[in-house]
């Protein structure tokens, strides 16, 4: 289970399927990792922090790696991320497994942050 306001997961970059397929290739020759495969997404827990490689070209597709966050209460966060002087880049919106938003920070750094379940009634 995740812990609140931690990093969660490193996300990395992938232009389309073959350069999936390239660094999922890479990360297995070089340092022996193990994927679960989910199409347009890799994640693995073999890096020391849950890390994934996502192929998936959408509006949310980051241009650098991506740290995201765990946090119980999506809501809640995006809004103190945006109190406390982040920007929201991405607001809310579902994937499978959950839900997450991403914000950059005061120095520029895309992030995310994630929770899991069907946002509240």
């Amino acid at each position: 289970m995740p812990t609140h306001n931690q990093i969660d997961l490193i996300e990395f970059r992938a232009a389309d399927a073959a350069t999936l397929a390239a660094a999922r290739g890479f990360y297995e020759s070089a340092f022996g990792w193990s994927f679960t495969d989910y199409g347009e997404y890799l994640d693995t827990p073999d890096s020391g922090v849950v890390a994934g490689i996502n192929a998936v070209a959408d509006d949310h597709q980051q241009q650098m790696p991506l740290t995201v966050l765990y946090v119980t209460d999506l809501e809640a966060a995006r809004d103190l991320v945006a109190e406390s002087g982040g920007r929201i880049i991405h607001d809310i919106y579902g994937f499978p497994g959950g839900r997450r938003f991403h914000f950059a920070d005061p120095a520029g750094n895309e992030l995310a942050a994630w929770s899991d379940g069907a946002p509240p009634s």
